[in-house]
Order: structure tokens, then sequence, then C-alpha cells
């Protein structure tokens, strides 16, 4: 009787075992729903100090105690962009338990990056079918849950609704779950990256910016060395009126997470802003050798976009620094480059930018004018505004060398690229694009004896990028418009307004070595002779690059000279 009874029990247990199992794996997702999914897979690549040093995340999940290190690498390597990679982790984690529901949701995670481009239509359905695969799995907590729906609010209607709007659906989500969950802190790094992510361009006031830097100074007292929290305060500090703010973690990211490319590369930002050339040089050097590593060690074919990303930012350095002999290197290394991958809109930037930057400052008009369009594997109708810029230098080019039909030419090619951006509905890059337009007809109208009119057309062009934030894609507009205002107005012997122009323009852009001259020389022809020893003084400490050939340095001392 009781062995019978004894029997029984083990049956009933296998059953309620055998149950619980097949609930368990009813749970998760069909291995077809997976391979759908098409997954980035490997090991993440490492570049750089080895053993994977991409900073320490403290996610926590439900997910099995065995993932939690993996699960916390992947969420380091999201803080620090490197995207391909953070899939390539949470892959990792679907594969040994699909039934994860937060792996799915870093996959998700992984190919929104909100302060890049938007997602390609590819890696739109890739974050859409991961995050309804994270929705229907039951195992989950009410946090994991609210994290799902939040990142579910930038996926829902992906193909019909405006990505300006999603972000903000996000943002809102985020907002929500931070309140709910006010002790989790990656919430809270969630929600400055979905502040910064939904933040106006237009909105010189940086509300969203300032609310998350304030948060993330606040969670770094307890945190100092989390990936997020530093890389997040770079991002919502990158503007000239709050860079100061994010010098201390410019210096310390590069260091916390020493295998992140990126890591390597973003200081700059900050450095760009205050005017550190030699900080910008070096952190630039490290990020493109590391993206080399990286396209060599994933077989990348040709370039990573990375790369050339940091190039830009380099080459605009070197050039602040009337190094010409290594700025001309860059570019020369350019043109060996043809093919990059991916080729998207910020190797299409660097690729039109780097060389207007160099024939542009140095005043090389002729070579300006003749400037041709690069030939590496960039579909360029895809990016109206960066092949506008080299029309926008083709045309300064020609009405300098007095070419006039040549300049209209380029113009009607401005206008344009102007007319596409405004019927993709893209305001931002439209009224970058007007900017320049507006410049260069300035310029010509001036060449044609116009003054008045070029003026007007000059001060509009300068006061509408006043009201625009720069794109993070580059370290400065291809010639800031306060600044050509600034030339416009010295080159009209109107000296004294020229120097308010140059003045005005320095605070948004200090140490631009061509911001520095003009603002010496337009002192020193207005009679002002101590804020032209103070300009010129200023522009050799800045420029310092030795035996430079630079006229604008060679003018400096002698005017000091001729002072003492």
């Amino acid at each position: 009787m009781h062995k019978a009874l004894f029997i029984s029990r083990l049956v009933i247990v296998g059953l309620l075992g055998a149950l619980a199992s097949c609930r368990e794996k009813a749970s998760a997702p069909s291995a077809e729903a997976i391979r759908e999914i098409n997954l980035n897979r490997g090991s993440p690549v490492v570049c750089g100090i080895p053993n994977q040093q991409y900073g320490f995340s403290g996610f926590e999940t439900s997910c099995a105690a065995t993932d939690k290190a993996d699960f916390n690498l992947a969420v380091s390597l999201l803080h620090s962009f490197e995207y391909d990679e953070a899939e390539k982790a949470f892959a990792n984690i679907i594969d040994r338990e699909p039934g994860c529901a937060m792996a799915y949701w870093g996959v998700a995670m992984a190919n929104y990056h909100p302060l890049w481009a938007p997602p390609t239509p590819a890696e739109l359905a890739k974050g859409t079918k991961a995050i309804t695969i994270a929705q229907r799995i039951p195992q989950k907590t009410p946090r994991e849950t609210a994290y799902i729906h939040a990142l579910a609010q930038f996926y829902q209607d992906g193909a019909t609704t405006a990505h300006a709007v999603r972000c903000a659906r996000f943002e809102q989500a985020m907002a929500k779950l931070h309140a709910t969950y006010p002790e989790d802190k990656e919430a809270a790094i969630f929600y400055a990256l979905a502040l910064n992510g939904a933040a106006d361009p237009a909105d010189k006031t940086f509300r969203r910016q300032r609310q998350a830097g304030t948060m993330l100074t606040a969670l770094s007292l307890s945190a100092p060395n989390h990936p997020g929290i530093i890389h997040y305060i770079i991002h919502s500090y990158d503007s000239p009126e709050l860079a100061a703010q994010a010098l201390p973690a410019a210096k310390k990211y590069a260091a916390i997470a020493p295998s992140s490319a990126h890591a390597q590369h973003m200081p700059s930002h900050i450095f760009v802003r205050l005017g550190l050339w030699d900080d910008c040089v070096a952190s630039n050097l490290d990020a493109a050798a590391s993206a080399r590593c990286y396209a060599e060690n994933t077989g990348i074919k040709g370039h990573w976009d990375e790369e050339l990303h940091a190039l830009d930012y380099l080459t605009y350095a070197y050039l602040q620094k009337a190094d010409n002999r290594q700025a001309k290197a860059q570019w020369q290394y350019l043109q060996t480059i043809r093919e990059v991958h991916p080729a998207n809109f910020k190797v299409a930037y660097a690729l039109a930018a780097i060389p207007s930057r160099y024939v542009l400052e140095n005043k090389l008009w002729q070579e300006a004018a003749h400037l041709k369009i690069p030939t590496a594997n960039v579909a360029w109708e895809e990016f109206p505004w960066q092949k506008a810029m080299v029309h926008f230098t083709r045309s300064l080019g020609y009405t300098h060398i007095g070419q006039l039909d040549s300049a209209r030419q380029e113009l009607r090619q401005l206008q344009a690229s102007h007319d596409i951006l405004l019927r993709q509905k893209d305001q931002y890059k439209a009224t970058q694009v007007a900017i320049q337009l507006k410049s260069a007809q300035a310029w010509l109208l001036a060449a044609q004896g116009n003054t008045q009119e070029a003026l007007q057309l000059m001060h509009l062009a300068a006061d509408t990028e006043d009201r625009t934030q720069k794109h993070a894609v580059t370290p400065s507009e291809v010639l800031p418009a306060r600044e050509i205002l600034g030339d416009l107005l010295l080159q009209l012997n109107q000296p004294q307004q020229a120097l308010l122009a140059y003045e005005a323009d320095l605070t948004q852009h200090p140490n631009r070595l061509n911001g520095l001259y003009g603002a010496a020389t337009a002192a020193s022809k207005s009679g002002d002779t101590t804020k032209a020893r103070r300009y010129y003084q200023q522009l050799l400490k800045s420029a310092n690059a030795p035996q430079t050939t630079r006229p604008e340095l060679i003018a400096a001392r002698q005017f000091l000279a001729e002072l003492t």
C-alpha cells in the first residue's frame, strides 16, 4: 500500500515537472522566429587594451545567473555605442537562454542608436522583430516589462511615424519608468540617453540636455566608472555654452572603456568645443587606430565608418593648430580610400567635409572651385546635405576667382539639395544647406557690387546658424556663418563691425585659427591695439604647430615684433 502510494507520488511529481518544462519551452520563441531576426553573431571584437575593458554596468535581470556577467558586458557595449558588438553579446545570451526577454530588448536597443542617424529600414525591421518577441515572452518581472514597453514605443508604427515623434514617445515612457523605479540606476541612465535623443537641435536653452546632465552628474558620485554615465555626460554638455562642465568626463572616458573605438573618439567632442586642439588630435589618433584594428579583426572589406568620423575631427584639429602638413596628409589618405562599411551618413560627411575644410580654411580658392566629389562607395544621391558642402565650397571658390557664372551654377545645385531635403521633411539638414546657400549668395552679390543686399543676406545666414545646434557628426560647420560675415565685413572695409562678428563667433568656436586671426586683423584696422595684441597672442598660443608656414601666424609674429 505504502509502496503504491510512493510510486503514485513520484509519477505526479514527474508529470508536474514535465508540465513545467513544457510551459518553459512554450514561453521561449521558436528557433525559426529567432532566425528571422537575423542576429549579428560571434565574440565581441576587442581593439585597444585587451580583456574586453568597456567599463562596468550593473543591470539586473531575471535571466540565468550564469548570464549576468555577459549581460553586463552587452549593456556596457551599448553604453559606448559599440552597437554591432553589443548585438553579438545579446545574441550569445539568446542562444543559451532563448527565453531571456531582456536579451531581445538589448538587440532592439542596439538597432535604435538614439544619438546617431535613424535606423535603416533593415535595422528598424530587426529591432521591431526583437522587441515583439520580448513582449510575448511571459517570464519577466514588472520592471523588465516596463523597459520592454518603453522601447516598444519607439518601434511602434516605425514605417509610418516620424523618427522624432517615436524618440519623444521613448523619452516619455522612460520618464515613467524612471519615476516608477527611482533606485534603478540603469533606468536613470537610459532615461538620460532618451532625453538627449529627443532633444530639439533648435532649442538653444538645452532644456533636455541640462536635465540629463544634472541627473548623470549626481549618479557619477556613486558610480564614477560607469561608461554610460560618463559617455552621456559628454553628450549632454556637447555645446559651447555647457562644454566646460563635461571636461572632467572627457578626460576619463577613454580610460574607463579603453577597448572601445568610440570611447577614444568621444572626448574630442568636448575638446573641440573648448578649443583644446592637442587633446583633440591625441583622442582621434587613438580612435582612428582602434577603428582600423576593428576593421581588420572583423573582416570588413576596406575601412570602418568610425575611422572616417575620427579623420574628420583629426583634420579639423590639425587645421586649427596651423599644421597644414598633417591636415593635408589626412586628405591624401582619404583619397586612397575606395570602400567603407557601412557607407552611411557620417562616411558621406567626412568624405565631403575633409577636403572642403582644407581648401576653405586655407583660402585656396582655385582648388576650392575645382573640388571633386570623392569617389568612394557612397550613393551621393542619398546624402543631399553632405553633397551640398562640395557645391558650397565650389561656389565660394568660383566667386573669389571671379568666375561668377560658374558660381551661380553651383548655387543652383545647392538650391536643388535644399529642395530635396524639404521634400524629405528633414528640416534640420534643409536649414543647414539654406545657411550655406545664403552665405554663398551673399559673396556673389558682393562680387557684383550689391554690398547692402549681400550684408543683409549674410546677417540672415549667421542669425539662422546661431539658432541651431551643430550636428554631432561634425566638429564644426565647414565654415561658421558668423565668421564668414566677419570676413565679408573686413573685405568691405568695415573693421569695427567685423570685429563684433568675429568675437561673437569665437564664443561658439573658441580658438578657431581664422576667427582669432580675423579678430586680431579687425582690431588692428579699428585702431584697437590692445585687442589686436591679445588676439594675436592667443592665436600663436593655440595654433602651435612647429615650423608652420601659415601666413596668418607670420603676420601675427610680425605685428607683435613691431609692437615690441
